[in-house]
């Protein structure tokens, strides 16, 4: 590996070049470097020299650029071209709980903890930059990649991403915000030509890229696999040029995803910086010469040579690279990082603590009592989970399983513990050369699993059912999309089978999906849990017996169908999963709660912001500073919050805006500021949040700006979608426009 310290002191001595002086402005010095370098210096550092690496220029003293996976935690290293294990010991990472564990916290102050941990951990792995977080939004739950991301909402999602990203730069380590954009399926997503209308791609899938790039100041962003009005994301001069590097005046560097490159032409002229994984699929096969043949490789220097394709496009492609590796590789005052330390794995537990969501608490079942006969049924109770999913895979220092986590509190509790299978899914723990070790061989038959869970059911005070999804193919994972809204493997038939034969069941459900639940009304009490990663057993112990009080909320909605989804609300293949290469994004706006809160209320098993905890809170009368909305555009809400309960508990105010008449078409009610307080038994905290004039404003999509128009708003506030507990008018007499 090059490094700076590689430069002899001979070609210091006289004087320090500009580039490596790092008292000197940045671009300066971005520049000086450019002007050092010759055309093949500069095609060399645009494209790889390995799997995750690219090559810098040894003869300058600039470095390589070293890349990781993410978004949860810092993936293995694998042999330079190949994707088989390095076999290095010192590779293992903590495991932090997977992004809709992060969004469902709805604190940025834990994304700010996430992002400052995992870029510790990138950093001590000497790694330039971090693929991730993600930040697509979900608009079915079919989708296989859904836990990597944010859950449904861009607002949400925004105010997440930002501190992310800013935690893991403070390490020297860019932040690479993928997929950008329209990344909302697995199924064709090589191909799949993505249809959408302006107003939606600038209200609901651009928002957390946008955030990421100007509130978090992201140095890399990575484009998809998919096309997006015909063309691919790596290729797509709307979105990298026009939007990207045009409104958002973005300075890092388009990354592509590995084999996501089609055509040199198009990638040289449209704004993609740096080519990963090309050739030959970039994913399992290649050839000696592989790198060298990449679109951005020799082919784009030859065009250059023969003049077919501009220098300046170079000229700024290898200034970004340039620049990304002067803000990493080359920063001399980067921070060291850490790994596995005691410090991240209290992090990642608290950041599971306050994302795990408690659904339904019937006859306060939960936290679990003190002496009690408990029997813990179903697979992922013990299955582990940080293996598998794609290329989040990781391979975890530790890994503590749920039955584990339990087993050790209960024994400090006076719990008597007790495991039954129920079903078996999927036995296998394997990825690209990582192994659970596990063996999850069970040889009874689906109907005898049901018969000794249902036995021993009777015989225990409480049951605590722990299924859900997994990581494996099918389900929640990279590359192919759920075949179906329900649980897999029968469990319905357990969970109801569970309930019959004991009233105190306990539904816990590892996913990081929306499903069907059937047995709802059935079990007093429900647990949605996530991915949670090294201290998954040691969260779900901290909630189950109340040693936390759950605060999470639903970034997701909970609906009854998956025809209650707008995606699928009209099982047409054309909207999902596309028809003839083409998906039509013809629900426009109305995605998750925009839809189905107004359409279909009464189909919604959990809202959109919904969550329960073992104490209890009333949001007061709320109040607004100004009954007009001012000429800044900005108006604050400031509502009561008082416990009401025994404990202390966290509570989620949520502000959401509606419009009560305009030109367009617009949600019913739109989230737009919200804010986790603290709060004691009997103590009232007032919270205060305030709206921009942001939070009132539509795309116009035939000016291409956006528009605040005049009239009458709501501003609604409660502590989920569904429950609005104050509505206050607002007026609007000035219309204010501006652009992006």
């Amino acid at each position: 590996m090059v490094s700076v310290a590689t430069v002899s002191h001979s070609a210091l001595s006289a004087q320090t070049p500009v580039y490596l002086d790092e008292s000197k402005p940045l671009e300066e010095r971005v520049q000086d470097a450019l002007s050092r370098m010759t055309i093949a210096d500069k095609i060399g550092i645009i494209h790889a020299q390995s799997k995750f690496s690219s090559p810098g220029v040894q003869r300058l003293g600039i470095p390589e650029i070293w890349c990781t996976d993410g978004p949860h935690g810092i993936r293995p290293d694998v042999l330079w071209d190949e994707w088989e294990q390095a076999g290095a010991t010192n590779d293992s990472c903590v495991a932090f709980p997977a992004l809709t564990c992060l969004a469902a916290t709805w604190n940025p102050d834990m994304a700010a903890l996430y992002g400052k941990s995992i870029g510790e951990e990138a950093r001590y792995r000497n790694k330039s930059v971090l693929l991730g977080p993600g930040v697509n939004i979900n608009r079915t739950p079919l989708n296989g990649r859904n836990f990597e991301y944010m859950g449904e909402d861009p607002y949400l999602t925004s105010r997440m991403v930002a501190p992310y990203v800013r935690g893991v730069q403070d390490n020297g380590v860019a932040a690479c915000v993928k997929h950008y954009a329209l990344n909302n399926q697995e199924t064709d997503r090589d191909h799949v030509n993505v249809l959408v209308d302006d107003r939606a791609l600038h209200e609901i899938y651009l928002p957390g890229f946008k955030a990421a790039v100007k509130d978090g100041g992201a140095w890399a962003i990575m484009p998809g696999y998919n096309k997006y009005a015909g063309d691919h994301a790596c290729e797509n001069s709307v979105l990298l040029l026009d939007i990207l590097k045009g409104d958002w005046g973005f300075d890092g560097v388009a990354i592509s995803d590995w084999g996501a490159v089609h055509n040199t032409d198009k990638v040289a002229r449209n704004g993609l910086d740096m080519e990963f994984g090309s050739w030959t699929n970039g994913l399992n096969w290649g050839s000696s010469d592989a790198y060298d043949n990449y679109f951005l490789a020799k082919p784009y220097e030859q065009a250059i040579i023969e003049g077919r394709l501009p220098v300046d496009d170079l000229n700024d492609k290898a200034a970004r690279v340039l620049r990304l590796i002067m803000r990493t590789a080359m920063d001399r005052n980067r921070p060291f990082g850490s790994m596995n330390s005691p410090e991240h794995y209290a992090a990642a537990r608290q950041i599971g603590g306050e994302g795990v969501v408690l659904l339904k608490n019937e006859g306060s079942l939960l936290p679990l009592k003190p002496d009690l006969k408990v029997l813990v049924v179903g697979e992922n109770a013990l299955k582990m989970m940080t293996v598998g999913g794609g290329s989040s895979s990781l391979k975890a220092q530790r890994e503590i399983v749920p039955l584990d986590g339990l087993r050790a509190a209960a024994a400090d509790k006076g719990i008597e513990l007790s495991y039954e299978r129920g079903y078996v899914g999927d036995i296998t723990g394997e990825y690209n050369g990582v192994t659970t070790g596990q063996n999850l061989n069970d040889n009874r038959t689906a109907e005898q699993l049901i018969t000794d869970a249902v036995k021993a059911a009777k015989e225990a005070d409480v049951v605590l059912f722990i299924g859900g999804l997994n990581k494996s193919d099918r389900q929640d994972a990279e590359g192919c999309d759920r075949d179906s809204f329900a649980l897999p493997y029968n469990q319905d038939k357990v969970i109801e089978a569970l309930a019959a034969a004991n009233p105190n069941t306990v539904v816990v459900n590892i996913t990081g999906n929306a499903y069907a639940m059937p047995w709802k009304d059935k079990v007093p009490a429900i647990v949605q849990d996530w991915y949670i990663g090294s201290e998954a057993g040691n969260v779900l112990a901290d909630v189950l017996f109340g040693d936390v009080n759950p605060s999470g909320k639903l970034p997701i909605t909970f609906a009854s169908a998956l025809t209650d989804y707008a995606a699928h609300a009209d099982n047409d293949p054309a909207m999902y999963p596309g028809v003839d290469g083409d998906v039509h994004y013809k629900e426009g706006i109305n995605v998750g709660y925009r839809y189905t809160d107004r359409l279909k209320p009464s189909r919604v098993n959990y809202a959109f912001g919904h969550g329960l905890s073992y104490t209890t809170f009333e949001l007061g009368k709320a109040t607004l500073s100004a009954s007009t909305l001012p000429a800044d555009g900005a108006v604050t809400v400031t509502v009561p919050v008082t416990n009401t309960g025994d404990r202390k508990g966290k509570e989620v105010v949520q502000v959401y805006v509606r419009d009560v008449k305009s030109s367009v078409e617009r949600p019913y009610k739109e989230l737009k500021a919200f804010r986790k307080v603290s709060v004691a038994p009997g103590e009232t905290v007032d919270v205060t949040l305030t709206l921009n004039k942001e939070a009132f404003a539509f795309y116009n999509d035939k000016t291409r700006q956006w528009e605040v128009e005049p009239g009458k708003f709501e501003i609604l506030i409660g502590n989920s979608s569904a429950n609005i507990t104050s509505r206050l008018p607002l007026n609007v007499t000035t219309p204010l426009t501006w652009k992006d």
